[in-house]
């Protein structure tokens, strides 16, 4: 049996592998195997009996918790398995905190051991106290502008005749008389003054990422930070215009409102605040937005294409945003990026853990025209692709009706299509065959 998130196979045993131990613990638990390759099969040891009593010892002594430690045999071979159990306290060894994600050990160091170890602690990063924080830095504009847009939505507890203080306390955003971070994240005038990296870079590329043209950076509270995004990528980005009046419209052809609306909400509201600022790259058939914090447990990618649990990095700047209508649902976000594109007749967006970060690309409508001819297709088969578009598919009789040639032009050329071109895929046998665009195409014409 191959390893596995929660199994690891050694074929012998190293003092370094109680990071291994030390992750499990900071993880779900898992099992080590002293004796085995990397195909789980049983190579055997010699030492087993010194390390029976050696491994325990230095779990107990060097990580502070006990571990099962049991001597099996397989195929006549003698194998050590290490059970670690989760522990719900943090576990360092000499002081290094090591956590198990997937198949792979990582050491926690700066902002990921911060969100860590606060997380053990049971409480968010969202949720401590800002000590340095008055009212005074607190954008009275934004706030009214949130309290405004929260009205159509309804979701807002009764704060007729409530002060902006008694209101903050509603929202969790106080405790004890202190603004809590998430107040300044959300409503500061200044939250770069507390927290260095909360601006977001916007980039226009061309072909690749070291073809940079130009660049802004923009700063502010999520209030802000979301009118002015907005207004830069149309004013300055986005080589179509786009109108962000209508944020729940569909547009055909260029990037869907609310799938950059939503895109940004999530970078700015699942976003580790203690990491690297949020990125968003331009490009002259693409655009993406990468903000650093991988997903949390329990999710992966498959799960962002479905329905799922809602477990937001800040759940006090979710609520905030939940309750003044910024967000519709928890754990929908990723869903309605993907139905807006599929709505729109784009290619479905690239959703990818990168960098100790999360990026979503979205791919503009590649298949027209004055790309496919930059393709080299014949007028033919830019006729037929475009058809093919429109009707969800095209047959041999079909090319051959629209262009006028014969049978045996028309199998040529889609042909060339399927194997030479990689755009169409043939679906079927016989008479009833067919030929439909590959789902992926959009993404994969950007390197053209």
């Amino acid at each position: 049996m191959p390893e596995q998130q929660n199994i690891e196979y050694k074929q012998s045993w190293h003092d370094d592998y109680l990071k291994w131990v030390c992750g499990f613990a900071n993880a779900q638990g898992g099992r080590i195997y002293i004796g085995k390759d990397d195909a789980g099969k049983a190579v055997g040891l010699k030492d087993y009996k010194e390390l029976m009593d050696a491994i325990p010892n230095k779990i107990k002594n060097l990580l502070g918790i006990a571990a099962e430690v049991n001597l099996l045999q397989e195929d006549g071979k003698r194998i050590i398995e290490i059970i670690v159990q989760p522990y719900s306290v943090p576990i360092s060894l000499r002081g290094r905190y090591y956590y198990r994600s997937g198949s792979v050990k990582h050491e926690l160091i700066g902002a990921a051991l911060n969100e860590f170890l606060l997380k053990r602690s049971g409480q968010t990063w969202d949720d401590a106290i800002e000590l340095r924080a008055t009212f005074a830095d607190i954008d009275e504009n934004a706030f009214n502008s949130y309290l405004e847009t929260s009205k159509e939505k309804g979701r807002l507890p009764d704060i007729k005749g409530l002060t902006t203080e008694e209101i903050f306390d509603k929202l969790r955003l106080m405790e004890q008389g202190q603004l809590k971070r998430a107040a300044i994240i959300l409503f500061g005038k200044d939250p770069g003054r507390f927290y260095p990296n909360t601006f977001v870079k916007i980039g226009r590329f061309v072909k690749d990422d070291a073809d940079l043209r130009f660049q802004e950076v923009e700063d502010g509270c999520i209030i802000t930070l979301l009118r002015n995004l907005l207004s830069q990528l149309n004013n300055k980005f986005l080589v179509r215009p786009i109108e962000f009046e209508g944020m729940y419209r569909i547009e055909k052809g260029e990037y869907p409102v609310p799938a950059i609306r939503e895109m940004l909400l999530n970078a700015l509201i699942h976003r580790n605040y203690m990491g690297a600022p949020t990125q968003i790259r331009v490009y002259d058939y693409k655009m993406n937005i990468w903000n650093e914090g991988t997903l949390p447990e329990g999710l992966d990618l498959e799960s962002l294409h479905r329905s799922h649990s809602s477990k937001p990095r800040n759940p006090i700047i979710a609520d905030v945003c939940f309750k003044g209508g910024l967000i519709d649902a928890w754990g929908r976000g990723t869903i309605k990026i993907i139905d807006t594109c599929k709505q729109a007749e784009l290619s479905e967006p690239e959703l990818i853990e990168r960098d100790g970060g999360f990026l979503v690309t979205l791919f503009k409508n590649n298949l027209t025209e004055e790309r496919l001819a930059k393709l080299r297709l014949n007028s033919r088969q830019i006729k037929a692709v475009l058809y093919a578009k429109e009707n969800d598919k095209i047959t041999n009789k079909e090319y051959q009706e629209i262009n006028s040639v014969t049978r045996q032009t028309a199998t040529r050329d889609l042909s060339e299509l399927v194997e030479k071109y990689a755009i169409l895929v043939n679906t079927g046998k016989g008479a009833g065959s067919y030929y439909e665009i590959i789902a992926s195409i959009d993404s994969q014409l950007t390197r053209y």
